[in-house]
């Protein structure tokens, strides 16, 4: 029992810290957009990564063609959510962008509805309800428009319920490790980035690689996201999911947007106002209520 108890807090600790990863990738992302345009940052970023993770491609030779093609989608939807994420980040502040993408937690409930055919629940209707009422206040600050940025991260959302949902019908019934799969996918980010530079250098995106000596700090940004929010992030989600409830994996990844305003206010500098702040708290307790079994929570509470 001890041990259990501990592995528990361990697990806890680990998706907090996920959150404080994660949340704080905005503004590394932006800080490092400085340095490299976002195309080329995206290919150095998950090329090593796939690079690091190559071993694990040998699983694939047990898969079959619709778990290969499956994957392969996945790979070029995550192309998508982060050339529309990265480009975002550029356009508009790290903290807008924090809290815009969690809105990919109330928008899977309507692709999961559209493509799996599962009608959305009386509360997950009321969460998306929520969150558009907190996108509306934190990007425009109670103005009726999104700047150009806001609109990226609200279509880097979309992609990733969508992303949610078509991985989870395709890998239902495939024992593929996930490890392979991220592989694959950070192998069609990196691929595709670079590939996309080639075509538009005339907008300066491929460019020559900062070399370590004079760019130490470009190249800390980029061992920061590969190391701790790609490898250790997936490590640690996928850990502590095997031992923690439902709630308690919603409540504590639901701080990830809280992190991202506090760290871009203090690393960047950006000014949060009040208005923001209300529309970003909108969407954390949206992100909460459309996550966290109600049912399963009020039974336990009344069985203890």
């Amino acid at each position: 029992m001890l041990k259990q108890e501990r592995l528990l807090l361990l697990s806890d600790l680990m998706l907090l810290a996920v959150a404080v990863v994660w949340g704080t990738s905005y503004g590394v992302v932006k800080s490092a957009l400085v340095f490299y345009p976002v195309l080329g940052l995206l290919a150095l970023r998950f090329g090593i990564t796939f690079v690091i993770l190559s071993p694990a491609l040998r699983h694939l030779r047990f898969a079959d063609a619709r778990t290969l093609r499956g994957v392969l989608i996945a790979g070029i939807l995550l192309l998508g959510i982060y050339l529309c994420e990265t480009f975002g980040i550029l356009m508009t502040r790290a903290a807008n962008a924090a809290f815009l993408i969690s809105l990919c937690v109330v928008l899977t409930p309507l692709v999961e509805w559209l493509l799996l055919k599962r009608r959305p629940s009386r509360i997950e209707w009321a969460a998306v309800a929520l969150s558009l009422l907190g996108a509306w206040l934190l990007a425009g600050d109670g103005a009726m428009s999104f700047n150009p940025g806001d609109a990226l991260i609200l279509l880097a959302a979309l992609l990733r319920a969508l992303t949610v949902c078509v991985t989870k019908r395709v890998m239902r019934d495939s024992a593929l490790p996930p490890l392979s799969v991220t592989a694959v996918q950070s192998g069609v980010v990196a691929f595709g980035s670079a590939a996309t530079a080639w075509v538009f250098t005339s907008h300066q995106q491929w460019q020559a690689v900062p070399t370590l000596t004079g760019h130490s700090t470009f190249w800390a940004y980029v061992a920061y996201l590969v190391l701790a929010c790609t490898l250790f992030a997936f490590f640690a989600q996928n850990f502590a999911i095997k031992r923690s409830s439902p709630t308690r994996v919603s409540l504590l990844m639901g701080s990830e947007p809280a992190f991202g305003a506090v760290f871009a206010s203090i690393w960047l500098g950006e000014r949060i106002s009040t208005t923001a702040w209300v529309g970003g708290a909108l969407i954390v307790a949206a992100s909460v209520l459309a996550t966290v079994r109600w049912r399963a929570w009020r039974t336990s509470v009344a069985q203890a």
